[in-house]
């Protein structure tokens, strides 16, 4: 610090150990310190120009996606943590663990969709609002209307007090992330399974169309912000409720509720939810052509 600053630290603290695999064959250790207190006036450094930033500035620099998971654990105050980073040889990450188990990595897409090149990991991408992927699957069973009218109930899930964005709030039957590398499908089936304890098969699901979100909150005092392009399914096979599998990390509860009911609740903010409307209004549409089809058929 004095060499390439000019400033004598008075105040430290040790914060994190990092690993660092190139996957060029290079694994360095990198012991992580932050300091609050310092003396001397500053100098001119050999190894780069220095400036100040501002710590809300910090993860929209041209930096390492390694070091952006770093800062974001310094920024909230994380314990003292052990990091290991994976890269591809190039600046590609490959893998990432906090404190031995794996995080979260996703493709950054674009406005198409269309996968960037750029792996983040999910602490990361829902701080700065990155554009991701993610699999919805809706549980949907029809029921007689008396007439010519679409009535249907739709499965959904009581979010777990433990998740890191609305707890406790309904939700979907079952969704999550495209990790990177993933396909949109086969999310949607692994999280029925995981979810819900559905064992579907690919063509138990009806692909209804793509769904585009953003959304800004604040949980447990930290800056939430969700950008989806989201694949919506259709799953229409008889369920029994009380014989699911619920993962208790992800799901509380869950329950049936009419599709009409459940959209004006909704609207009306009536009920604690993570739920779009216009999603809502996709699932209703998609299950009223397919009726129609049917019907003709």
């Amino acid at each position: 610090m004095k060499e390439e600053t000019g400033y004598t630290l008075t105040s430290w603290k040790y914060r994190g150990l990092v690993t660092f695999v190139s996957g060029g064959g290079v694994t360095e250790y990198m012991s992580l310190f932050t300091a609050d207190g310092f003396t001397g006036e500053p100098i001119p450094c050999d190894e780069g120009e220095l400036e100040w930033v501002d710590k809300e500035e910090v993860l929209k620099l041209n930096i390492w996606e390694g070091d952006k998971i770093f800062f974001r654990l310094l920024e909230e105050e994380q314990a003292f943590f052990s990091l290991k980073l994976v890269y591809d040889g190039g600046d590609r990450l490959t893998a990432a663990s906090l404190n031995g188990i794996p995080m979260e990595l996703f493709d950054v897409r674009d406005e198409d969709g269309r996968c960037t090149g750029v792996v983040r990991e999910r602490g990361v991408a829902h701080r700065d609002g990155s554009l991701h992927g993610t699999a919805h699957i809706w549980v949907v069973r029809e029921k007689a209307s008396g007439g010519n009218d679409l009535c249907y109930d739709l499965l959904l899930q009581k979010r777990s007090q433990g998740k890191d964005s609305y707890p406790g709030c309904f939700d979907i039957s079952a969704a999550g992330h495209v990790a990177a590398g993933d396909e949109f499908l086969e999310t949607a089936l692994r999280e029925l399974k995981e979810e819900l304890g559905i064992r579907a098969e690919t063509e138990d699901l009806e692909f209804a169309g793509f769904h585009r979100a953003y959304c800004e909150d604040v949980f447990y005092g930290r800056p939430f912000r969700d950008t989806e392009i989201s694949a919506i399914y259709v799953y229409r096979k008889p369920v029994d409720e009380t014989a699911l599998r619920l993962q208790p990390e992800e799901v509380e509860s869950v329950r049936w509720m009419d599709g009409e009911a459940c959209a004006k609740a909704v609207r009306e903010e009536t009920m604690p939810n993570c739920i779009y409307l216009d999603e809502l209004e996709l699932v209703r549409r998609y299950l009223e052509r397919n009726r129609s089809r049917e019907t003709m058929g």
